[in-house]
């Protein structure tokens, strides 16, 4: 008991340096936002009563909440059968769309969201397609309005809802369906029965975190809304660089972080995506509550018995045409869900090779001037190498820090882990513009605004929780004697982990880092705040000019984005690939 108890206090002495940033830079500017709020040390509620007194602010909330719930609901629609499908096919086509669903995850949301502007746009592709057969007189309003809202941020976050889905619809046991079927049950009955129920925790799960993110989102109202379609989000920035009085922002910051918490602690979130092995009890409907409603139900059933083992007995030897249809059926939904996440970025691709002043699909011919004019421009390459730096020095120290994290947390007590997961998990669990905001504070104070060690601090919470819960997944299926066996032939903790553990947990190491770069390369909302106006990252410039000029150079800027995810797809493959020998050496070093 003794050494476990040793073993338990070095493990927790693991998560100490990524606990040290995460209270420096957000847990403890947390505090000071929430005493800020209330303005301490006078402790009133004057912030929160002058956000309420304002029909505003009120209306902006409202709103907010509304377009977080129909957007999470769209998803939920769209994600669901998207992932049933994908769950339900052969394993090289799953593993091919799963793919295509992690590199629309992976693509920058600055990109996307761009890439609507071109197809929705006035000029865009729809308005141009149209007016071309002649259909349209004059361009129709398809963006700046809610409509067009919704369609980017379903876009955007569908991968939110369907990667949690896939993962727990993959580890039901198909037979349980069979089975339901077997006993006379209609495949509508057998999936609302057995399947759906088993299931709900990954829709839980992706609801609670597309409903949370949509809550702080900022970018994509902005850019694809009209004034009344603007979030709280939107507000509690232009606030928080214009204003002195960090108590209102603090308070509606707080406000937005409330309703994230209360929808966590009432729905739950389970981001371990495993699912339920028995599915719960159903719930009570109002016609069972009324009296004798369980006498007349079980005679209405046994009156339908005759029916039901007829219709049974005559579908047991026919050929499934149903089952055909909605393979069908299903199959032509997935292309179209894969169409409409990948298919703004191709179009942004092909546009970026126009040769004339304008950019136009499909083009007249092919040039490579956007490109020319990105590369040849010192503004744009000095804000990508700005980028690329913050993104490399963010990825090394959220890695390092991050894998030492979940190493430790893979060796203590379970509730401890659970605790110190969800603490590291805030920064992206939290809205996003809650957390830029306390990052500010946070900065401030250590006098770090307007710094590229401030970026990279403010980047890096956020990067080493996407290296935790990537590394916590590898580390949850290695072999723990392979470990111990080099223990016992006096090798030390360190070299055992240097031999043996980390060869074989290094794909996952990888796949942290890469998501590390991306989550600081595509950062713009708490980068706004905290890099002030010495420094301009590529995604800061990219949003300057969507804002104030359509540069056709953004389409060339936006098809390298684009083209990002799948060059690190790529070098997490290969990663992969070379790793199996090595792995297979640490295990012959281990047992040798």
């Amino acid at each position: 008991m003794v050494p476990f108890l040793k073993l338990s206090r070095l493990s927790i002495g693991l998560t100490l340096p990524a606990m040290a940033i995460l209270l420096a830079v957000f847990g403890v500017p947390m505090v000071l936002l929430l005493l800020t709020s209330f303005n301490a040390p006078a402790f009133t509620l004057a912030n929160y009563q002058a956000f309420v007194d304002q029909p505003a602010n009120l209306r902006v909330l409202s709103q907010t909440i509304e377009i977080s719930l129909v957007t999470t609901a769209l998803c939920v629609v769209i994600g669901y059968p998207t992932a049933y499908v994908i769950a339900a096919s052969s394993k090289q086509l799953r593993a091919t769309l799963i793919g295509f669903v992690v590199i629309s995850y992976l693509t920058s949301l600055l990109a996307r969201t761009y890439a609507w502007i071109l197809i929705l746009g006035d000029r865009g592709l729809i308005n141009n397609f149209l007016l071309d057969l002649g259909l349209i007189s004059s361009p129709l309003p398809l963006i700046y309005n809610r409509t067009a809202v919704y369609i980017g941020m379903v876009q955007i976050m569908l991968p939110v809802m369907v990667l949690p889905l896939i993962s727990v619809t993959v580890g039901i046991d198909k037979s349980l369906m069979a089975a339901a079927r077997s006993m006379g049950a209609r495949p509508f009955t057998a999936f609302r029965r057995v399947f759906f129920p088993l299931s709900l925790p990954g829709v839980r799960s992706g609801s609670v975190l597309v409903f949370v993110l949509c809550l702080g989102f900022y970018i994509t109202p902005a850019a694809l809304g009209g004034v009344r379609d603007a979030m709280l989000s939107t507000f509690i920035a232009a606030h928080a660089k214009s204003s002195l009085n960090l108590g209102s922002t603090a308070a509606s910051s707080l406000i937005l972080l409330a309703i994230a918490m209360i929808v966590i602690s009432l729905i739950g979130l389970d981001l371990s995506g495993s699912p339920s092995r028995t599915p719960k009890p159903a719930r009570k409907t109002w016609l069972r509550l009324l009296p004798s409603s369980g006498l007349i139900t079980r005679y209405l059933n046994e009156l339908a018995v005759p029916c039901r083992a007829k219709r049974w007995t005559a579908q047991l030897y026919r050929a499934g045409t149903d089952d055909r249809l909605l393979k069908i059926a299903g199959a032509m939904f997935v292309v179209f869900v894969m169409l409409f996440l990948l298919f703004p970025g191709l179009v942004v691709i092909v546009m970026s090779f126009s040769p004339g002043t304008f950019l136009e699909f499909p083009p007249s011919g092919l040039s490579l001037q956007w490109y020319r004019s990105f590369f040849s421009d010192a503004s744009w390459y000095a804000a990508a190498w700005t980028s690329i730096q913050i993104g490399i020095a963010v990825t090394i120290l959220s890695t390092i820090v991050g894998t030492l994290a979940a190493y430790g947390l893979s060796h203590t007590f379970p509730r401890l882990r659970t605790v110190l997961s969800m603490v590291i998990l805030t920064p992206i669990t939290f809205p996003v513009i809650v957390v830029g905001i306390a990052t500010y504070l946070g900065l401030v104070q250590l006098g770090l605004i307007g710094t590229k060690v401030g970026i990279i601090l403010a980047h890096t919470i956020g990067a080493t929780a996407y290296v935790v819960v990537i590394v916590s997944a590898t580390l949850a299926n290695l072999d723990r004697r392979l470990e111990n066996a080099a223990k016992s032939m006096r090798a030390s903790p360190f070299k055992a982990f240097m031999r043996v553990t980390l060869p074989l947990i290094r794909p996952g190491v990888a796949g942290g880092a890469v998501f590390a770069f991306l989550h600081s390369f595509d950062e713009v909302v708490t980068t706004s705040l905290v890099g002030g106006l010495s420094i301009r990252t590529l995604p800061l410039k990219m949003w300057e000019n969507m804002r104030h000029q359509l540069d056709p150079t953004i389409a060339a800027v936006a098809s390298l984005l684009m083209l990002l995810p799948v060059v690190w797809l790529i070098v997490l493959y290969v990663t992969w690939w070379k790793s199996k020998p090595q792995a297979l050496r640490a295990i012959r070093d281990a047992a040798s």
